[in-house]
C-alpha cells in the first residue's frame, strides 16, 4: 500500500508539480544553506557586465536573448520630479478616489482623517501620517473595498488667531474682524497644506474635505451639543480649571503640556494648631504649642487655604525638633526623611491614626483670625512632603473635591491675567502669582516665623500648548462636560488598539479626567448657544434654541452668532414666551477638542462609526479621548473600531525638531531637492513614503541624510529587480503566450508556489498596518528567492533557449506573474513606482493602470501538494554538492547522485526521466554540466571525485507519509569543454557550440 502511495504521489508531481507552504515540510537531517543556493550572485539578478560581453562576444552575439527594457535603473533630480509629476496626470492620480467611490463594491473601509491643525506649513510629522493612512487606503481600495477617505482641517482656536493677528493683538477689534483674520490666516494653511498633500500622492477626496469652520460641520456639531445638554451631560458651574494667563482663556487638559524641567520654589511652612484634636489633647496638649507642617510647591496659593487635609489611614506623630524644641505634626513614614532635611533630630513623642485628627482647628499662618479644619483626604499621599497637604480649593481640582464634600469656599483671589485680586490683600494685589507675588507670600510667611525651608524644585508642571507658558488653577464660571457616565471602559475594550500596549495609556488618561471645561474666552471658534439675561445672568438654552441657532450656523456661517440681532437668534416659539431686550447672546466658544471630537457626526456617514482612526501618541489624551466621549454620549459606542497609534518624528541623532537646533526636516526640500543638490538632493516623493513604510512608528521615527539615502538605495535596488523582469519579458505577451502550470517546468512551477505564499504574507501585513513588515518580505523575497536562487538558475534558459521555446515561455510567463505580483504589492508604499512599472510591463490595454486593476492575483492552483519535496529536496542536495566545492564554479562538475529506492529517488526522477542529462531540470537546478541519477554510486569512481552526503525528511499529507531518505553527491570535473554561445560545459570542442545551441543556430 504504500509503494501505491508514493507511485501515486509521483504521478501527481508529474502531472501538476506545485506544492503547499513552503518551509513547513522541509526537515533535513543535514544542515544546509536555507538560501538554497551558494556561491551565487547577489545583484538582484542583473548580468554582471563582463558576463553581458562574454554571451554576446564573436559571432553568437545576435543569438543570445539578453534583457532589453526602456525602464531606467534609476532616476534622479529633475528627471525624477518630473517623471513623478508625469505618473501623477498620465495615472490620474486625482481622479482615483472618486473612481472607486462609483464602482461597485461589497464592503466598505472607513478611515477617519484626524484633522491636522491650520496654522503652518507641511511638515514630516503630517508627512508620517498621511502616509501611513495613504498605504492602508491604498491596500483597501487594491482589495476591491470602497474606501471612505475625507481630509479635513481643524480650523479654530487660539493659535490661529494669535498668528492671524500677530503683532496688531486684538485690543480695538470686533469679534468678526478677529474672525475674518482668523479665517483667511487657516485657508491660507490649508491651500499649502493641501497642495502639499495631493503632490505626496496622497488618495482622498479633496474636493470635498471638511473643515471645522463651515456652517454645515458646525450645525452637526452643534447637534451634538443639543443631544449632550437635553441628557444633563453639559452643564455651568463654578470651579477650578486650568486657566492660562497667557492665553486669558481655560484650558482643557488636551491642551496643556507637561514642562519637566519646571523650576518651582518650594517651601515647608506652619500652620498653628489653635484647637488640638480631643485625641491630640489627651496625650500631648501639655506639651507646649503645636504646628501642623505642610509642603507645596506654589506657595501663592496659602492665601486661598481653606483646610488641611491628612490621609484617614495613615499614621501621624508629633516629634520635637532637637535644635528648637519646636512641636510639628507629620506623617510618621515622612519622620526619617524630613530629619535629613531640617538636618537635626526629630523626636517623636505622640502617635495617633489620621481619623484621631479629625477636630483639629488651624490658624492660617497670613490671613490673622482665619481659622482652617483638618479634614480627611483620599488623595494624600507620603511619596513626598509631610503626609499633611495644605488645601485652597479655588486652586486645585482635589481640593476642590473636599470643598465640594465639606461645604468649604471657593473664593478666587486671582484675576485672568493670573495676578493678586483685592480679595488677597493690598499686599499682594495685582502682582502676579507666579513671579513676584509668589515671593511675597513666602516673605510673609517668614516674616510671621511660618516658613521652616525654602527650596527649588525641578518638576512637571502644566504649560499650555499654545503660548509655552505656564498655566495656573482658578475658578471660574464655565461650561462642562460631565464625563464620569461617560468613561465605559467596556467600550474601550471592544476596540482594537494597535500597539496593543498604548491601552494602558488611553484608559489611564480616561481615568485622571475628572470633566471637561469646554467654554473659551475666545473669539475664533464656535459660539456656545446660550443666551444670558441682563439682571440675573441666568443662562437661556433649551433644545428649540439650540436647534434653531444650528439651522442659522448651517445656512449662514457661525458668524451670524455676532451679525445677526438677537430676535433673528431666539427661536420663535422662545420669543413668545420671553422678550429679547432681556437677554444678550454668550461671548464664549467651544473648546477646539469639541470641535474635532464631534467630526464623527460631521463626516462619517451611516452608522457613524469609522474602521479605524490612525494619529499619533498625542492624540491619546486629544482626539482620540474627545470623541469617545462625544460618541458615547449620543451613540453609547465608540466612533472607532479601532486605533493606530504612530509616534513622532526625530532627527537622526535622536534630538526633537527644532529650527534653533537647525535640525528640521522638510519634506518639500526633501522631495524637491535644496538650493545645493550635492547637499539637498531631490530624493522624489516614494523615498519618503519608503521611510515612512519602512520605519518602527510605534516608536520614535528617526529622518535625516543617513535615513533617507538608505531608503532611495533600496528603491535603486528594487528598481534592478524590476528592471531584469521587464528586460526578459521584452516581446512577452501573457495573454496569448502563457504557459500552463500543469506544462511549465518545476522550478517555475515552484516560484509560483513562492509567490503564491508571498502574496499571502503580504496580505496579512497589510491587514495588520504592518507596512515595514511588508517591506521586509519584499526585500527577503527578491533577495532569498529570486536573486540568490531562481534568477541564478534560469539565466541560461531565458538567455539561450529557442525565443518560443516551452522551457522559455515557461520561465517567462512566471516572471511576468513575479513582476505583476512584486509591483502590486509595493502599490501601497510606492504608488509612482508601481504605476511605472505597470506603463513598461507586458500585456495590458492602453489607459489601464494598476490601481483600477486590483490586488495580487495569485492562484490556489499554484499550491500543490508534492513538488515542494521535490524541489526543496533537490536544493537540499545541491547545497551538499556546493559545500564540497567552496569558491568554485559549479558548471564546471559532472555530478552523479545516489538516492536510496524510496520516495525522495521517485521524486527527483520526475526532474529528470533519463539517467544522465545535460539538460533536465534537475540538471538546471543543481547547475552543473551534467548530471546522473541512480540508485546506487558506480564501483569506478574517479580518485579525485568529491563526495558529500546527508538526508532528507520528506512530510507530506500533513505527516500521514513520512520518509527520511539518505543520498549521496559525487562531483568530478567535466571533460566537456565550454560552449562558445552558451557559455556552459556541454560542449565537445570549445570552438563549436553545445547540441542545444547548434541545434538553434542551425
Amino acid at each position: 500500500m504504500l509503494l501505491c502511495r508514493i507511485s501515486a504521489v509521483s504521478q501527481s508531481v508529474a502531472r501538476w508539480g506545485t506544492s503547499v507552504r513552503r518551509g513547513a515540510l522541509l526537515h533535513p537531517a543535514l544542515s544546509f544553506n536555507s538560501s538554497r543556493c551558494q556561491n551565487v550572485s547577489s545583484t538582484e539578478g542583473t548580468v554582471h557586465p563582463a558576463a553581458a560581453q562574454d554571451r554576446t562576444a564573436g559571432p553568437y552575439r545576435d543569438s543570445v536573448l539578453l534583457p532589453r527594457t526602456e525602464f531606467p535603473m534609476k532616476l534622479t533630480g529633475q528627471k525624477l520630479i518630473d517623471r513623478e509629476v508625469q505618473i501623477q496626470q498620465e495615472c490620474g492620480f486625482a481622479e482615483l478616489y472618486s473612481w472607486q467611490r462609483e464602482r461597485k463594491a461589497k464592503k466598505e473601509y472607513c478611515l477617519h482623517d484626524g484633522p491636522p491643525y491650520a496654522n503652518g506649513d507641511p511638515h514630516v510629522g503630517h508627512f508620517l501620517n498621511k502616509i501611513l493612512k495613504d498605504i492602508q487606503n491604498r491596500f483597501e481600495m487594491l482589495r476591491g473595498k470602497q474606501v471612505h477617505y475625507v481630509p479635513g482641517w481643524d480650523c479654530h482656536g487660539l493659535p490661529i488667531e494669535l498668528k492671524a493677528l500677530g503683532e496688531l493683538g486684538t485690543s480695538g477689534l470686533s469679534p468678526l474682524q478677529i474672525r475674518q483674520k482668523a479665517r483667511e490666516f487657516a485657508e491660507g494653511a490649508i491651500a499649502r497644506q493641501r497642495a502639499a498633500f495631493q503632490r505626496w500622492g496622497v488618495m482622498a477626496d479633496w474636493d470635498k474635505c471638511y473643515y471645522t469652520f463651515d456652517g454645515t460641520y458646525e450645525a452637526a456639531q452643534l447637534k451634538v451639543f443639543q443631544d449632550m445638554h437635553s441628557k444633563g451631560l453639559i452643564y455651568q458651574d463654578y470651579k477650578p480649571v486650568f486657566w492660562s494667563p497667557s492665553s486669558r482663556t481655560a484650558l482643557a487638559e488636551a491642551e496643556l503640556e507637561y514642562n519637566p524641567q519646571h523650576v518651582s520654589k518650594a517651601i515647608y511652612t506652619t500652620f498653628a494648631l489653635a484647637t488640638l484634636p480631643p485625641k491630640m489633647a489627651e496625650a500631648v496638649g501639655e506639651l507646649g504649642s503645636i504646628s501642623v507642617l505642610v509642603w507645596t510647591t506654589q506657595p501663592w496659593t496659602i492665601p486661598a487655604n481653606q483646610a488641611v487635609c491628612f490621609m484617614p489611614n495613615a499614621q501621624y506623630s508629633v516629634v520635637k525638633r532637637r535644635d528648637s524644641s519646636q512641636l510639628l505634626l507629620v506623617a510618621t513614614e515622612r519622620v526619617s526623611s524630613l530629619a535629613t532635611l531640617l538636618s537635626t533630630e526629630l523626636e517623636s513623642v505622640g502617635t495617633f491614626t489620621g481619623a484621631e485628627l479629625e477636630g483639629g482647628v488651624c490658624q492660617h499662618p497670613t490671613i490673622p483670625r482665619k481659622e482652617v479644619p483638618l479634614l480627611p483626604a483620599n488623595f494624600v499621599t507620603m511619596g513626598k512632603g509631610t503626609g499633611l497637604v495644605h488645601t485652597a480649593p479655588a486652586h486645585g481640582m482635589e481640593d476642590y473635591s473636599v470643598a465640594s464634600h465639606f461645604k468649604l469656599s471657593v473664593e478666587c483671589i486671582v484675576d485672568e491675567e493670573g495676578r493678586f485680586t483685592e480679595l488677597a490683600g493690598p499686599e499682594l494685589q495685582s502682582q502676579s502669582v507666579m513671579g513676584e507675588g509668589n515671593d511675597t507670600v513666602i516673605s510673609m510667611l517668614k516674616a510671621v516665623g511660618s516658613l521652616v525651608k525654602e527650596e527649588e524644585c525641578v518638576h512637571s508642571y502644566p504649560y499650555d500648548w499654545r503660548s509655552k507658558e505656564p498655566v495656573v488653577i482658578r475658578p471660574s464660571k464655565q461650561w462642562f462636560i460631565n464625563i464620569a457616565s461617560l468613561k465605559d471602559k467596556e467600550v474601550l475594550a471592544k476596540v482594537r488598539v494597535i500597539p496593543e500596549s498604548a491601552r494602558g495609556s488611553l484608559m489611564a488618561h480616561l481615568d485622571r479626567r475628572p470633566y471637561w471645561c469646554i467654554s473659551r474666552q475666545r473669539s475664533w471658534g464656535v459660539p456656545i448657544p446660550v443666551f444670558y439675561h441682563k439682571e440675573t445672568g441666568e443662562p437661556l438654552i433649551n433644545k428649540h434654541t439650540v436647534s434653531h441657532v444650528a439651522q442659522l450656523f448651517s445656512e449662514k456661517g457661525s458668524d451670524c452668532w455676532w451679525e445677526l440681532p438677537l430676535e433673528s437668534l431666539l427661536p420663535p416659539e422662545v420669543l413668545k414666551k420671553v422678550s429679547h431686550l432681556n437677554y444678550e447672546r454668550g461671548d464664549d466658544v467651544l473648546d477646539i477638542w469639541f470641535d474635532s471630537g464631534t467630526s464623527w457626526a460631521a463626516v462619517l456617514e451611516g452608522e457613524a462609526q469609522a474602521d479605524v482612526y490612525v494619529e499619533g501618541k498625542d492624540q491619546i489624551g486629544g482626539w482620540f479621548q474627545s470623541s469617545l466621549l462625544t460618541s458615547v454620549a449620543v451613540q453609547k459606542r465608540a466612533p472607532y473600531k479601532a486605533l493606530m497609534i504612530h509616534d513622532f518624528v526625530i532627527s537622526e541623532k535622536g534630538e526633537k525638531m527644532s529650527k534653533s537646533l537647525g535640525n528640521v526636516v522638510d519634506p518639500n526640500t526633501v522631495i524637491h531637492g535644496g538650493e545645493d543638490p550635492s547637499v539637498c538632493p531631490a530624493y522624489g516623493v516614494d523615498v519618503l513614503r519608503w521611510w515612512v513604510a519602512e520605519s518602527n512608528v510605534f516608536s520614535e521615527v528617526q529622518i535625516g541624510p543617513n535615513v533617507l539615502n538608505s531608503a532611495r538605495d533600496s528603491i535603486n535596488k528594487l528598481r534592478n529587480t524590476l528592471k531584469f523582469l521587464l528586460g526578459n519579458l521584452q516581446g512577452f505577451d501573457p495573454r496569448t503566450q502563457a504557459v500552463d502550470p500543469k506544462e511549465m517546468h518545476y522550478i517555475d512551477q515552484y516560484l509560483l508556489h513562492l509567490l503564491r505564499d508571498y502574496s499571502m504574507k503580504m496580505t496579512d501585513a497589510y491587514n495588520d498596518f504592518g507596512a515595514g513588515r511588508a517591506i521586509r518580505l519584499l526585500q527577503a523575497f527578491i533577495t532569498r528567492d529570486l536573486s540568490k536562487f531562481y534568477f541564478s538558475i534560469i539565466k541560461d534558459r531565458l538567455y539561450c533557449d529557442p525565443e518560443d521555446s516551452l522551457g522559455r515561455r515557461s520561465c517567462q510567463t512566471v516572471l511576468e506573474e513575479i513582476l505583476d505580483g512584486v509591483t502590486r504589492s509595493i502599490a501601497p508604499i510606492l504608488p509612482h513606482l508601481a504605476e511605472e512599472v505597470y506603463l513598461h510591463a507586458p500585456g495590458h490595454n492602453e489607459g489601464e493602470t494598476l490601481f483600477r486593476s486590483g490586488w495580487i492575483k495569485s492562484s490556489p492552483v499554484w499550491r500543490r501538494p508534492g513538488l515542494e519535496e521535490a524541489v526543496e529536496g533537490a536544493c537540499a542536495i545541491r547545497d551538499s554538492f556546493l559545500s564540497s566545492i567552496p569558491g568554485r564554479n559549479a558548471a564546471e562538475y559532472e555530478l552523479t547522485i545516489e538516492i536510496e529506492p524510496g520516495l525522495l529517488f521517485e521524486l527527483i526522477e520526475s526532474l529528470q526521466d533519463e539517467p544522465t542529462s545535460s539538460y533536465s531540470q534537475l540538471t538546471e537546478l543543481m547547475m552543473s554540466s551534467q548530471t546522473t541519477l541512480t540508485s546506487a554510486l558506480p564501483r569506478d569512481m574517479p580518485a579525485d571525485a568529491l563526495i558529500s552526503n546527508g538526508s532528507f525528511l520528506i512530510n507530506l499529507e500533513g505527516g500521514v507519509i513520512r520518509e527520511d531518505s539518505a543520498y549521496q553527491v559525487a562531483a568530478v570535473h567535466t571533460s566537456m569543454a565550454r560552449c562558445p554561445r552558451c557559455r556552459r560545459y556541454t560542449s565537445d570542442s570549445p570552438d563549436c557550440p553545445c547540441p542545444r545551441c547548434a541545434i538553434f543556430l542551425f
